[in-house]
Formats: structure tokens, sequence, C-alpha cells
């Protein structure tokens, strides 16, 4: 067994697909910097992220599959579910040899990428329905979240198109990383959120922020029809995950 190391980055996986193909390798293994744990007696290899090999392989899929089909690869890979780099493997091998599969659903790599893509599908539209803003000082608009997937990179088309005329900025508590749009273009943003959200926020929100706050909450319990409360259904559409970066349920 050969196991290849990749940067966790999906050209990194992507690159080590190709080396799947360029060396041969029938029994292998794809893991992430993050997951790898060395053994003794397997052999591994770092894959070093190569660009061009990683657009050959993501352009050769398309002869094989229309586009949207492709993307369901890249959903998956944001999952960051365990393994999933193994069965992505599998599924691409499945198309290269058999055309577009997506509807064999007799095979376990087929079910793995469709089941995932769903609930990293669903993940994307709650992120877009439940992401809360917060307007400071300067005129930013910030929102927390902390979304099971890793479902950034596909929410930001969605409200640099919204949110067109304000500079925000969407972060990712979980993944410490976040996307930021100054009223050009999207671009990701690392920077240490915690500490700064550790902080008392007086100085750093608009001073009518509570005040908005405040409004959006009596809104919320003025349109609740209370003898219509399902608390059940009321959970299965707004998991109690997501109720902390509500603004609507705090208080």
């Amino acid at each position: 067994m050969t196991i290849l190391i990749y940067d966790n980055t999906f050209p990194g996986f992507l690159s080590a697909v190709f080396e799947v193909y360029e060396y041969r390798l029938r029994e292998v293994s794809i893991v992430s910097e993050e997951r790898w744990q060395y053994d003794l007696f397997g052999g591994f290899k770092n894959v070093a992220t190569n660009n061009e090999h990683a657009a050959r392989v993501w352009a050769g899929l398309l002869k094989y599959i229309p586009a949207d089909v492709r993307n369901n690869i890249y959903r998956v890979f944001l999952s960051e579910q365990k393994g999933m780099e193994d069965m992505l493997l599998q599924y691409m091998r499945h198309i290269f040899t058999n055309g577009d599969v997506s509807r064999d659903y007799s095979h376990p790599a087929v079910m793995y990428v469709t089941d995932t893509n769903r609930k990293v599908h669903r993940e994307k539209h709650r992120m877009e329905a439940f992401v809360r803003f917060r307007q400071t000082a300067d005129d930013l608009y910030y929102a927390t979240v902390e979304p099971d997937f890793n479902v950034l990179p596909l929410i930001a088309d969605h409200f640099e198109k919204r949110y067109a005329d304000q500079r925000w900025l969407i972060y990712d508590m979980r993944r410490q990383y976040g996307i930021y749009y100054d009223l050009h273009a999207v671009t990701t943003v690392d920077i240490d959120l915690k500490t700064t959200l550790s902080q008392p926020l007086d100085n750093v929100l608009h001073e009518r922020e509570g005040a908005y706050e405040s409004l959006w909450q009596n809104y919320f319990r003025s349109v609740n029809i209370a003898s219509r409360k399902n608390p059940k259904l009321h959970r299965q559409h707004m998991p109690l995950r997501y109720w902390k970066y509500l603004t609507e349920k705090q208080g």
C-alpha cells in the first residue's frame, strides 16, 4: 500500500490523483497532512501541489462527465469527512473507465458521493439562510458561522450578489478563516477573530447595532403565533447548533 500525503487543498488532492495515474499505482490511499499518522510498515510519499497537474485532472473529467456532475467532486471534498479522498479516487477511477456513472447507485463510491453531496448542498443552503450580520463602527458587516462542512467557498457567490453594495466578512469559527468582500471581489482571509471577539465589542460595533438587534428580536417575537408552536418541527428546520449565531435567538 502506498500512501500519498497532500497539503489539505483541493489542487493538492488532484495532484495526488495525477500521481496515481502517472505512476500507475494500484494499492494506494490519499491522506491529508492533518490526518496522516506515520506507519512504520507502510510506504508513503509527500505529494507537492502542482497546479498544472491538478488542472489536467480537473479538465480531463469533462471528457467523461458534464460540469455539474464534476462539481459534485468538489463539494464532497469540502465535506472534510475522514476517508473521503479514497472514496473520491474510486469514484474518479470509475468515471475514467466507464464515463458518466453518476446514476450507478450499485457502486459504493457513487452512493457515497451522491449522499455526501446532498448533505453539503443542504448545509450550503442553511448557511445562506442563517447568516446574521452585525455592523461595526467602520461600516463593515461581519457574521460568524460554524457549519458542519467547509461551505464558505460555496456561499461566496450568493452573498456577493445579494450584498454587492456593502463590505462584509463571513468568518468560520471552526476552521478559523473567512471570506471578505471589499465592494470589488471576494477574497479568503486568515485572521484570529476568536481573540478579537473575546474582547468587549462596545468600541467595535456601530452605535445603532444594539437597536437594530432589538428591533429584529421584537419582530421575530411579534410574528410568532404561540398557539401554532411546534418545537420539534422548528428544530428540524433550524437545528440547535445554529442558534448561538442567530440574532433572534439571543436573550
